[in-house]
């Protein structure tokens, strides 16, 4: 295990710099009320993103502005159970897949009490009046617009931690339920809603951490956007235990020693993780979504924007079994399969990238040449009944791997890590859906059993992605692109099937990379730092470390990467991946 003893240098709090702004932060209630109280106007609206805690912020801001008259949002939508039956039809009864939801947020707002709620603002005339509340600005957009808003994992913790849902009382519910409920309607309706927005608040408001507001300007906040499409930048990552979960983060990313695992790491993924701007001494936080829909071309590119619209189509993130367990074997959708069934465009892609590995780590993936697939599941079925435990090697190759493979798995293909690996896992973003066939006889941490899902894994395995096809076109697919004296470039994949293309790029020199309007995921997979440059002084040097993943705007048009720190004299590796 070559890197678990390394010392930590791996940053979980990057931060963007927004230099000139200082006084146009204010992180406490008081300063909030004060600033809102120094403007102009009587109507203040707070648009919240689903999640944001209302007995904090509506109670301290009622504090601080004195209103003559509070209108709440949520009564001009439907009750909480016409809310539940009229999104049946995408939530249905699955624990964990639901079916996407395109509709608007107006779909489940009651006209009749949206116009009664509006006539009663319109009869406040000189009164300082505060609306307030998920989808306020449907009601009036006032005199001075503020948007609350909050991060995806933050909304995530939260459930955890017993909220419910919009106008919901299920505390208690399955913390999956809660999820699918925000992945599959409510996100969808507040990211709609907020794109329409993105020019209109005078404030914007963090609320991802709890009593600690901090609140910017229009100004600042365009200007956040707008600068963070023009030079390299990190996501915030999360960590998260499982029952599979290793210890390899731990040491590497210098996380807390006394939780028992952490299973996965979101390092980029612009849909869950939040960003950092660093104003002044103070930090402003808000969802890395909001650059995507904010401005998406520049961050996109025009290609991938024509194809996937304001949607950040890859991710990376880290699955650690070291001195874990075996991942749950588990087979993704096939594109046809998604679509019909989940009303997603496109599917889940991926693949593994070993970053370092045991003596012993092995992946499972493809069916064996001579396996009868009816058997196969026969024998699922039976282990799901409890009958038996399932035979895997029975069925499924086992390969051995070793730091810096590449391991491809188009969709339909069963696979799963094994105990001993640490992936970095890049994929398309379409992250939910996998269907798990087996998990070893065992339960999840919340001591349930964790969703199966046999019959639609059959639906969607390919038979034909057997021990031939695995061993000549999915494992270590590398080509040499170019090589010269001290740099090689290679192609490592995905497979011709899938849309992302990966390259891995080892140096001992500076490289320059072109980013040819096509957004770049890059991760350090070797060597302890790099710094990377604008040739032509587009943005200030970036430093990078071992193990972070970063993005390269497509507006940036190209970069230098170069050994840097402890890594100065020593050969590197970053492994790129982009829309082909």
């Amino acid at each position: 295990m070559k890197h678990k003893s390394r010392i930590s240098n791996y940053d979980k709090y990057p931060v963007i710099p927004l230099n000139g702004f200082d006084k146009e932060i204010f992180t406490s209630y008081g300063e909030i009320g004060k600033e809102l109280l120094s403007r102009k106007g009587k109507v203040y609206v707070v648009d919240c993103y689903p999640g944001v805690d209302e007995e904090e912020v509506l109670k301290n801001l009622e504090k601080e502005l004195a209103p003559e008259l509070v209108l709440h949002s949520d009564d001009i939508f439907y009750d909480g159970q016409t809310l539940t039956k009229m999104m049946m039809p995408h939530l249905t009864d699955d624990r964990v897949m639901g079916v996407m939801y395109y509709g608007k947020m107006l779909d489940f707002v009651d006209e009749k009490a949206l116009k009664e709620m509006q006539k009663r603002l319109e009869g406040a005339k000189d009164k300082r009046v505060l609306v307030y509340g998920f989808g306020a600005s449907l009601i009036s957009r006032g005199d001075i617009l503020i948007y609350a808003d909050l991060s995806r994992w933050e909304i995530q913790l939260r459930y955890r931690k017993g909220m419910p849902n919009f106008k919901q009382t299920n505390y208690d519910e399955d913390n999956l339920g809660k999820y699918k409920r925000g992945y599959f309607i409510e996100w969808r309706i507040a990211d709609k809603h907020k794109r329409g927005l993105f020019s209109k608040p005078d404030y914007w408001l963090d609320t991802n951490k709890s009593n600690a507001p901090a609140m910017i300007t229009k100004g600042a906040f365009q200007e956040a956007m707008s600068q963070a499409v023009r030079r390299p930048f990190r996501t915030v990552p999360y960590f998260d235990p499982g029952v599979w979960g290793g210890q390899w983060m731990k040491e590497v990313c210098d996380l807390d020693r006394s939780e028992k695992n952490y299973a996965w790491s979101f390092d980029g993924v612009p849909e869950e993780n939040s960003v950092l701007f660093g104003i002044g001494e103070n930090i402003f936080e808000c969802p890395a979504m909001n650059i995507t829909l904010s401005h998406p071309i520049e961050l996109l590119g025009d290609r991938v924007y024509a194809r996937f619209g304001a949607e950040f189509p890859i991710r990376f993130d880290f699955l650690d079994t070291v001195e874990g367990e075996n991942l749950s074997l588990q087979v993704h959708p096939t594109a046809d399969y998604i679509k019909e069934n989940y009303g997603m465009p496109f599917t889940q892609e991926e693949s593994y990238y070993i970053l370092d590995a045991g003596e012993n780590a092995k992946i499972y993936l493809g069916v064996q040449n001579d396996a009868d697939i009816n058997d196969m599941f026969s024998e699922l079925k039976e282990a799901q009944r409890g009958e038996k435990s399932f035979a895997a090697e029975k069925y499924v190759n086992i390969i051995d791997v070793k730091p810096h493979d590449h391991i491809l798995i188009p969709p339909g293909t069963v696979h799963c890590s094994g105990s001993g690996c640490m992936v970095l896992e890049i994929s398309s973003s379409a992250y939910i859906f996998t269907f798990k066939l087996w998990d070893w006889d065992r339960l999840g941490l919340d001591g349930l059993p964790r969703p199966i899902y046999i019959d639609e894994g059959k639906q969607v395995l390919n038979s034909s992605y057997n021990t031939e096809f695995v061993m000549n076109e999915l494992v270590n697919q590398f080509k040499t692109v170019h090589r010269e004296e001290g740099y090689l470039n290679e192609k490592t994949g995905l497979h011709p099937l899938e849309f992302i293309e990966t390259h891995r790029h080892t140096f001992a020199r500076p490289v320059t990379l072109e980013i040819d309007n096509n957004v770049r995921m890059l991760n350090l997979v070797e060597g302890d730092e790099i710094t990377v440059y604008s040739p032509c002084n587009e943005f200030q040097p970036y430093i990078v470390h071992y193990a972070e993943t970063f993005i390269i705007p497509a507006g940036v048009s190209s970069v230098t990467m170069v050994p840097s720190g402890k890594s100065e004299h020593e050969e590197v590796k970053v492994l790129e991946a982009y829309v082909r």
